[in-house]
């Protein structure tokens, strides 16, 4: 067994944990799988395809990446297109569409929030019920601190949310999985270096929260695990 092979191994450990625990995947399920070029969307994607071989049911998955170079991001295409035939995945290249009245240059708010409208947009028209996001346990950490200390409420990043009416579902498949755990597999598994961050990404609020948690060492572990016990307690999930 290679070390990737290994890795992946305990990795869909929490994978299958967050399925099961949420209802994330079932009989029939067509889902997206917001690929950015980044090791956590990277590794998602390869990790669904290897717990579709370890469950009673089966589900389609689709590529999905959203093309920004319009706004300043790299054009990954490139290298992401012979990836996905590789693994032998469908893939589809969502233009980050913007209202002619939009500013440049956008604010991380405003970014994330049209990515993710093309990223919605795209799935609906694949005809894609579900739609992952990479987002791991770190990530739900740093954002149920962001909502405590700028926002004044106990909130975090649900595993699973309902959106149109229930037409498509957000989900997030390595919400138990740690980050140092993602970083090995990515190395081991030889995902090139994930695309240039904005630069507004290494001085934002979120990026300044995930260095304090960081700091903190050995503590992180149960940290973490308190900030999402009492997310989940506070948002009733």
């Amino acid at each position: 067994m290679s070390d990737a092979e290994r890795i992946a191994f305990f990795l869909l450990k929490p994978v299958a944990r967050a399925c099961k625990e949420f209802d994330l995947l079932a009989e029939g399920d067509r889902v997206a799988v917001a690929v950015s070029g980044g090791k956590d969307s990277r590794a998602l994607l390869d990790l669904l395809l290897r717990y579709r071989t370890r469950v009673p049911f089966s589900y389609d998955l689709v590529a999905l990446h959203v093309v920004g170079a319009s706004v300043g991001f790299p054009d990954l295409r490139p290298d992401l297109e012979p990836w996905f035939q590789e693994l032998g995945v469908d893939c589809h290249f969502a233009p980050l569409a913007l209202p002619p009245e939009e500013p440049l240059p956008l604010d991380c708010h405003r970014c994330a929030w049209n990515r993710r409208k093309a990223l919605f947009t795209a799935a609906a028209g694949l005809g894609c019920n579900k739609l992952a996001f990479g987002h791991h346990a770190d990530d739900a950490a740093a954002t149920t601190l962001l909502s405590l200390m700028y926002g004044g409420r106990l909130e975090t990043m649900p595993p699973r949310r309902e959106f149109f009416d229930e037409h498509v579902t957000l989900i997030r498949p390595l919400i138990y999985a740690l980050e140092k755990e993602i970083v090995r597999y990515a190395k081991a598994a030889g995902f090139p270096d994930p695309p240039p961050l904005c630069p507004q990404g290494l001085t934002s609020k979120r990026a300044q929260v995930k260095a304090l948690l960081r700091q903190l060492g050995r503590d992180q572990r149960q940290i973490r695990n308190n900030l999402w016990r009492a997310a989940r307690q506070a948002m009733g999930f």
